[in-house]
């Protein structure tokens, strides 16, 4: 379950890097759940789905679309509230995560007899819809072997990334997001298995250390 300080905290810092990338943010009023779909078909190639080939799943990618998509979701939320942090957490938390099933466009959905793909084909179908699931987005969580704490540690370091990214030129398009022939999200993961994420200096040993990669790779 998604805890109230958790939630608190990673609105908080939703906020900061909505800011940073805009800081009219909310007059802008971004598409975040057009985020969400793109994101989630990014999931759907890292699991695998061709039938007429062999795949195998990257989980540690997968498992970041997802915090990416969390990403999105808060800023969605955040909007509908023109970034009132208060009311976003309340609508966050009044959401729960224990629906058991869900309807859409006219169907019902049993959660729990998805497998992952049909939830991430869900998932982008509601995105565009205009609508978020806790509930699925938990099974989802499951699906890769994380719950919300494993999402609350990721999600420090996708925003760690995210604020990496912009002050390197991501806005601007100078940014390179390949570093020594693999994609930032890959030295992300490499660079949080170093670090120890209960560490009072989590954040800034994180950015020194993706700084230190960045620069060594470009």
């Amino acid at each position: 379950m998604l805890k109230e300080a958790q939630a608190r905290t990673m609105l908080e810092m939703q906020v900061k890097m909505n800011e940073k990338v805009n800081p009219e943010w909310v007059k802008a009023a971004y598409p975040y759940l057009r985020a969400v779909v793109v994101e989630g078909a990014e999931a759907i190639e890292h699991h695998g789905w061709k039938w007429w080939k062999k795949q195998e799943c990257d989980l540690e990618q997968l498992q970041m679309e997802l915090v990416d998509i969390w990403h999105f979701t808060l800023s969605h939320i955040l909007l509908e509230h023109k970034g009132d942090q208060d009311a976003s957490m309340k609508t966050l938390l009044a959401m729960g995560s224990t629906d058991t099933s869900l309807e859409f466009d006219q169907k019902s959905f049993v959660i729990n007899k998805l497998d992952t793909l049909k939830r991430l084909e869900l998932t982008i179908g509601l995105a565009c819809a205009g609508r978020v699931n806790l509930s699925l987005f938990e099974a989802l969580l499951n699906d890769c072997q994380m719950n919300w704490n494993d999402l609350y540690s990721q999600y420090i370091g996708k925003n760690v990334l995210n604020f990496f990214r912009q002050d390197h030129g991501y806005k601007e398009g100078t940014y390179q997001k390949i570093w020594e022939g693999r994609e930032d999200n890959e030295h992300l993961v490499d660079a949080l298995s170093d670090l120890n994420a209960d560490h009072a200096d989590f954040r800034h040993q994180l950015y020194e250390s993706l700084k230190d990669r960045y620069q060594k790779g470009t």
